[in-house]
């Protein structure tokens, strides 16, 4: 075997959760967090840590949003997600002396196991990572381990705002995040929920720039989309040699709302390469580059029919125990009534994860091989997911990853690599023009503008222009007025979460999305009539209260929000 790799290897795990701080507990709100930092985030740094001391040289993508890192940050969540621990080992110790007293010898044997994993996260939690996940995913990252990504503030859905300065402020707002957690900027991105926006003209006139020009602006290299949006674009050619008629999908729009409103382009890109985004003429200075998702490899894991999680014998997620709330069932068979699921097995569960991280090691070394056949050039192949798949939604999720990631460090044939540094490395050198749209139904933005979340999207825009009025009305705001508008700016973010939407539509949390959106809209319109009206102290007071529950980032700039329309910088 040739100790050349024929391709590389990107994994990219999208690590989000919605703003939840302070904002109830189950069936909604904070207690996502606590079982996300339970069963996928402190399990995943452990997994990490643990190839580190093997040896391991381990190269991925870890996109932590904003939003999420700031709540992971803060100290208040710390303390409950301890308390989430300890009601967590009490069910269990309180399951297995209910087992063992009636003599079930399975059900105790799996409650002691969920004691032992608990007990383990909360050691690796307060005395491994000194309760500062951020901080030990920033050493991996120190260390060349994994580059971390990051995303818009609060996942708002940049293609559906509707003033540049918005789109501007959650960018900038998450690089000063980034940096204030992580030490530098960032240059990679996922855009939220892989909504890309070429450039077009808008109805007064005013050219809106394609969302790459916006990246740019801040530094960023590389983002992320669907495979559909890469293999449905349009290879506009080598950089340098391009020609301003190249360019027409500046001045249109592509799939909006299920309609098609213009012809998709022609040709087909493929996802092995990392591309020039081109969305606008001319092209971004300096130029972007956009990575599509593997879909073959993706597919093993996210497939309802041949994706890895739905193996008999992995933990079957829906069945809870009805005192306790825990896990104790396999997934047993597709068609199997939850009420007829057999007992849970981990050791069996490990033995089919060690399969399936064999079998997923050499599908990525035959897809790197089979294209590098067929064209002679140096592939990527990158597959996307989002992180709380693993651990939380696939219990055996991490340990797969963690036997992945072993396998092909050791393969000769793939080389393991970050987004940014593939594309520093292999860029292909080829502009290619994206069709907007998102991973959501039909590739468009249906999922988060319908007819039952269209009506959310008005207050948005509202809140977007009242935002930049109030900012060109304070030019040189007092220490307390930056204080109340600062306060104001970071409601406006919050509100423009895509979560909101996507909760709504998805029916998950639907009452719980609404009450959470109107009240962001409620707290900025409180806080917007009181600069219009002159500061108070009462308002001071207000701007402080609101700062106690929402108090995302500390370095909030009000005058990011400056109106830019038709502006990228």
């Amino acid at each position: 075997m040739s100790n050349v790799p024929v391709g590389a290897f990107s994994l990219v795990l999208h690590t989000h959760l919605p703003y939840c701080r302070k904002a109830g507990m189950w069936p909604h709100g904070e207690e996502w967090i606590h079982e996300a930092l339970a069963e996928t985030y402190v399990p995943l740094l452990d997994a990490l840590y643990a190839l580190r001391a093997e040896g391991v040289r381990t190269r991925l993508t870890v996109s932590l949003t904003p939003v999420l890192v700031e709540q992971l940050a803060d100290p208040d969540i710390w303390a409950h997600f301890e308390r989430y621990l300890e009601d967590e080992l009490e069910a269990a110790e309180a399951d297995l002396a209910r087992a063992r007293s009636t003599g079930e010898a399975d059900l105790a044997r799996l409650a002691a196991f969920y004691v032992r994993f608990y007990e383990r996260v909360r050691s690796l939690f307060v005395e491994v990572y000194g309760r500062n996940v951020v901080a030990a995913f920033k050493a991996l990252q120190d260390e060349g381990r994994i580059e971390i990504s990051t995303s818009a503030a609060t996942h708002g859905y940049l293609p559906l705002l509707s003033r540049d300065a918005s789109i501007y402020a959650q960018l900038r707002t998450a690089i000063a995040s980034y940096e204030r957690h992580f030490g530098r900027r960032p240059t990679a991105i996922w855009l939220p929920e892989c909504a890309y926006r070429p450039a077009y003209l808008a109805g007064d006139g005013i050219v809106r720039p394609a969302l790459e020009e916006f990246l740019s602006a801040q530094g960023i290299k590389v983002f992320f989309v669907e495979s559909s949006a890469i293999e449905g674009g349009r290879s506009a050619g080598i950089r340098g040699g391009l020609l301003p008629g190249a360019y027409e999908v500046a001045r249109r729009r592509y799939v909006l709302t299920g309609n098609v409103e213009a012809e998709l382009p022609t040709g087909r890109g493929t996802t092995f390469k990392a591309y020039y985004a081109q969305g606008s003429e001319p092209l971004a200075v300096p130029p972007v580059c956009v990575i599509g998702r593997n879909n073959r490899t993706s597919m093993q894991v996210w497939s309802a029919d041949m994706g890895y999680p739905g193996d008999a014998a992995y933990r079957e997620f829906h069945r809870k125990d009805e005192v306790s709330g825990l896990q104790y069932w396999r997934v047993t068979g597709p068609r199997v009534d939850l009420g007829h699921k057999a007992y849970y097995d981990p050791d069996l569960a490990l033995e089919r994860v060690a399969s399936h991280a064999a079998h997923f090691a050499e599908l990525v070394a035959e897809e790197a091989r089979r294209y590098a056949d067929q064209t002679g050039e140096f592939g990527l192949v990158s597959s996307h997911y989002d992180t709380e798949l693993f651990g939380h939604w696939w219990f055996e999720g991490i340990e797969w990853i963690k036997q992945v990631l072993r396998h092909l460090a050791a393969d000769e044939r793939v080389a393991l690599t970050t987004a940014t540094e593939f594309v520093a490395d292999h860029a292909s050198g080829e502009v290619i023009t994206l069709p907007e749209g998102s991973w959501g139904a039909g590739g468009t933005h249906w999922t988060w503008d319908n007819p039952d979340t269209h009506w959310m999207w008005e207050p948005i825009h509202m809140a977007e222009r009242r935002m930049e009025s109030i900012v060109a009305r304070y030019p040189s705001p007092s220490d307390q007025e930056r204080l109340v508008l600062a306060q104001l700016a970071r409601e406006l973010l919050l509100l423009q979460s895509s979560d909101w939407p996507f909760l709504v539509t998805t029916g998950q949390a639907k009452e719980y999305a609404i009450e959470r959106f109107e009240a962001h809209a409620a707290r900025f319109d409180e806080l917007a009539t009181g600069l219009e009206q002159g500061m108070t102290r009462a308002l001071i007071e207000r701007a402080h209260e609101l700062w106690q529950v929402d108090n995302v980032f500390a370095d909030m700039d009000h005058s990011w929000w400056a109106a830019r329309q038709g502006r990228a910088d």
